[in-house]
């Protein structure tokens, strides 16, 4: 449903956040079908209205901790298929395994909320996930790559670089524009580094991210 009018449920405790993301969303022609500020809201939401997406805050009331990535789990449980972007104002590095390691991470975005301040990436965060891809925040990445040992170590610098970028969600095409080399420098890349990490290379984009996501999440 890329590219189309999506039916969003938002939860995000903050008003200004919240009604930020709810304008943002329309100006692109989306419909908020839903906007509520606690996980038990946005349970409630999402039976009601079956949306196409869910934009969520991790941490809301009413203890201020994970109820947002709770809630994700347990929507995600009843259904799979249902496409999810979490948002947090933090690194949460726990949460992070934890919504990983959840079940399929298709169809599953975790950003910092800074992010949002950029429209173009937000939105295409958004559709990517709704799109069927994995998206985690650059920074998310970079801690997860940095707290990993073994055969991590074996990577070049560019590998590694490339590796965050594939976590992301991006395409060959991508990262090749990201990094100023040409697609075929990428995908030696690729190839080379899934090597070194035992994975097998794989020419399907959607698999690949969620190998390396696989691996991330040791």
């Amino acid at each position: 449903m890329s590219g189309g009018k999506l039916r969003v449920v938002i939860a995000e405790d903050g008003v200004i956040v919240r009604e930020g993301v709810a304008g943002m969303l329309q100006q692109f022609g989306h419909e908020v079908v839903a906007a509520v500020g606690d996980a038990e809201e946005l349970l409630k939401a999402v039976v009601e209205h079956r949306p196409d997406v869910v934009v969520t805050d991790m941490r809301m009331p009413p203890g201020f901790s994970d109820e947002g990535l709770q809630a994700t789990i347990a929507l995600r449980a009843e259904n799979p298929d249902l496409p999810v972007l979490l948002l947090s104002q933090y690194v949460e590095q726990t949460y992070a395994r934890e919504l990983l390691e959840s079940g399929p991470s298709s169809g599953l975005g975790y950003l910092l909320k800074d992010r949002v301040g950029d429209v173009a990436d937000f939105i295409g965060a958004l559709e990517a996930v709704v799109a069927g891809r994995t998206i985690v925040d650059p920074e998310v990445v970079r801690q997860l790559l940095a707290r990993r040992q073994g055969p991590l170590d074996r990577l070049t610098a560019r590998e590694r670089e490339v590796l965050g970028l594939m976590a992301e969600g991006r395409s060959n095409a991508a990262i090749a524009r990201e990094l100023v080399v040409t697609d075929a420098a990428v995908a030696k890349h690729i190839n080379s580094l899934l090597t070194k990490l035992d994975l097998p290379p794989d020419a399907d984009d959607h698999r690949r991210v969620r190998a390396v996501l696989a691996y991330l999440r040791g």
